[in-house]
């Protein structure tokens, strides 16, 4: 089910024996767009920490109660690797995450099209085609922030240039709550296409600067003018994903 990520803030995070916190975020490897950490307000709980909940250890989604159920205790997060509340995620601390709870860095990874050996290959980025390991995304001895994760707050806002001009603002993304993969950035044009607002998808993505706040996409003004409608109290079902898909020429999502 696509989501809006937003529309997820707030939720309560259940552990097996008791709350955990609310969800505040999610990061995400900017490459894949694929989310890597829930960010989890605790509250009073582990007071000065950051907590991060990797996406394979989340159960169904509850939208009628606004629920996550997560097959963790609360003794087990709270001897978890510390992270204090404003320090960077460092790749270190990302493997000492994955070793500490055995969960597998490439999970979900193939929606996006990694292949067995962790071979990165789509969407096509601002990579110029090469394929990257997503082995060396964690290597053991860098401390430093890990520089291809993001928040989606962080994201919301930015400027979105077509090749011939800005189309937008990121205004949210559709976020998949099973797979939890960002499928679409909807972008607000009512700068340039006054009361339209349109979907891009990360296969559409040439170039971030987060310098700048801006997200340079693959495709014209035109082509955006003439793309299917999108309407979003329907939010996006397959048979418009696949038009979509379709108009823009972007790989499906293995529908």
């Amino acid at each position: 089910m696509l989501v809006v990520h937003t529309a997820l803030h707030g939720y309560t995070i259940e552990a097996t024996d008791g709350r955990l916190g609310t969800v505040a975020d999610f990061l995400i490897d900017d490459r894949s767009w694929q989310c890597r950490w829930l960010v989890v307000d605790n509250g009073n709980w582990l007071s000065g920490r950051k907590v991060l909940l990797h996406p394979s250890a989340l159960g169904r989604v509850d939208h009628d109660h606004k629920f996550i159920p997560v097959n963790l205790t609360q003794q087990k997060v709270q001897d978890s690797p510390g992270l204090a509340e404003h320090q960077p995620v460092s790749r270190q601390y990302e493997l000492g995450q994955y070793e500490y709870y055995g969960w597998d860095p490439f999970w979900g990874s193939r929606l996006y099209g990694y292949s067995e050996m962790g071979e990165f290959a789509g969407p096509p980025r601002y990579f110029g085609g090469q394929n990257l390991s997503l082995s060396a995304d964690i290597p053991r001895h860098v401390t430093d922030a890990s520089p291809n994760l993001r928040s989606l707050a962080e994201i919301s806002g930015y400027t979105v240039h077509a090749t011939d001009g800005d189309i937008g603002h990121v205004e949210n993304m559709l976020v998949d709550d099973s797979s939890w993969g960002v499928r679409y950035l909807i972008v607000d044009t009512s700068n340039w296409w006054f009361g339209k607002r349109v979907l891009m998808s990360p296969f559409a993505i040439t170039d971030i600067s987060y310098e700048t706040g801006t997200i340079a996409v693959n495709v014209t003004r035109s082509a955006v003018k003439g793309s299917p409608p999108w309407d979003p109290i329907d939010l996006i079902h397959q048979d418009m994903q696949e038009r979509l898909h379709s108009y823009y020429g972007w790989q499906g999502y293995g529908w």
